[in-house]
């Protein structure tokens, strides 16, 4: 009774664990090295409530090591060196397991400690995390592991946990019936967002707070599960490696012109009220994908911007909504990134040059003696305000950084440049 209920129902064997079918299934290799008990370090990533701990307990038990648990967030390397020192004990003759939650909390020397004993085999390192192991876990521990990732668990997969729950729960009402509605195991399972624990911990809290009737049937209704449930819980971290997802998925859904992807992505971010990112990566996209193919997009954006930030959230989604929708529907052309990155690209390869005399500044005294400004053909002088000189150092004169897209305002430039220079 006084153990958390997500503790109480955790699986016991790998047939019991809902989903993760794509490392667990049949003839999959996580559940080939698990069920033979020959277990090697490995490192399991994905969103919390999706089955890291419960996994690595399983493979624990198999694997006849003794087993030692330790969380990041409040461990360090005395704690690391209490596990290694029982090396060669009795209780330790088999080796020894160990579990490490949280890993990404472990700065580098932390971690290195973990080197010597894990690359000899007499401890078997697990650690899980919840962010991405390739920015946050130092690379010779991930060079001496395998990486699993763990994902969301489907809604099925929720409702399956919390009907199971919901069985061992009615173990702690004697003398009452337990009853769920069908409609409030569902919200249940919907709002945990693939998040197991999170579903458990709702049901739970419904079945202590339902009220029995006379009949002494305790039913918890879809109203009920709604207040135990809020909100739907969402995996949105502003400085991990989820929040460059969304920003990504975004701005590539903008780029292929889905304006429902475009605001399914804009919702979630609306949801985390993340304006500044928001606003940030909008600006960016008017001018990389969309640019010159429609160069007001960038100023109606600025202006859809700016009303968002003076407004604030919850009227700030639709000024966003506006521009996401200006965006993915726009012309896309990426001829203004492609030719500063061009620009930039040489002058790292190939250099600056000298700026041509003709073009120097020839402000100043002296400026004729060193023949600055001489030969300067002042374009407005000309026909048409052009004419043809040299503007590129002598290094770089015959580079091509500009190439015109092949949309409607970029194909009126290359007809109009036609016209001049014939």
């Amino acid at each position: 009774m006084n153990r958390p209920l997500a503790d109480r129902i955790r699986p016991r064997s790998l047939d019991e664990v809902e989903g993760q079918r794509h490392i667990l299934g049949e003839g999959k290799v996580l559940r080939r090295a698990i069920e033979s008990g020959r277990i090697g370090n490995m490192i399991f990533h994905g969103p919390s409530g999706t089955g890291k701990t419960t996994v690595a307990n399983i493979a624990a038990a198999s694997s006849n090591r003794k087993f030692h648990k330790l969380n990041a967030t409040n461990a360090g390397v005395s704690d690391v060196k209490a596990v290694i020192a029982e090396l060669g004990g009795f209780s330790a003759q088999n080796g020894i397991l160990l579990y490490l939650d949280e890993i990404q909390n472990f700065n580098k020397k932390q971690q290195q400690s973990l080197l010597e004993v894990i690359e000899t085999g007499d401890v078997v390192l697990i650690a899980s995390t919840a962010e991405n192991p390739y920015f946050y876990v130092y690379n010779a521990i991930l060079s001496r592991s395998a990486v699993f990732e763990f994902k969301p668990l489907t809604k099925d997969d929720i409702e399956k946990t919390v009907r199971r729950a919901i069985e061992v729960l009615k173990g702690d009402f004697p003398g009452y019936t337990l009853v769920f509605e069908d409609s409030a195991t569902e919200h249940i399972a919907v709002m945990a967002n693939g998040d197991a624990r999170r579903a458990v911990n709702a049901t739970e809290l419904c079945a202590y707070t339902a009220v029995p009737d006379e009949k002494n049937v305790i039913t918890v209704s879809l109203d009920l599960a709604e207040q135990a449930s809020q909100k739907k819980a969402m995996t949105y971290d502003r400085l991990g490696d989820n929040h460059y997802d969304i920003l990504s998925a975004f701005q590539k859904s903008i780029r292929g012109s889905d304006p429902d992807a475009s605001l399914h992505y804009l919702a979630r971010l609306v949801a985390a009220e993340d304006l500044p990112s928001i606003c940030r990566r909008l600006m960016v996209i008017a001018s990389e994908d969309v640019g010159l193919a429609y160069p007001l997009a960038v100023t109606i954006v600025k202006s859809c911007v700016d009303c968002a930030l003076a407004l604030g959230f919850p009227e700030a989604r639709i000024p966003l909504a506006e521009a996401v929708i200006l965006l993915a529907t726009a012309p896309k052309s990426n001829s203004v990134v492609r030719g500063i990155d061009a620009a930039m690209g040489d002058i790292e390869s190939i250099g600056v040059g000298e700026v041509p005399d003709h073009l120097r500044d020839s402000h100043y005294d002296g400026a004729k003696k060193l023949g600055r400004g001489e030969g300067y053909k002042y374009p407005h002088d000309f026909p048409n305000n052009y004419v043809m000189q040299q503007y590129l150092p002598d290094i770089l004169k015959d580079r091509k950084y500009y190439t015109p897209g092949e949309n409607k305002f970029e194909e009126s430039l290359k007809e109009y440049w036609r016209r001049i220079l014939t």
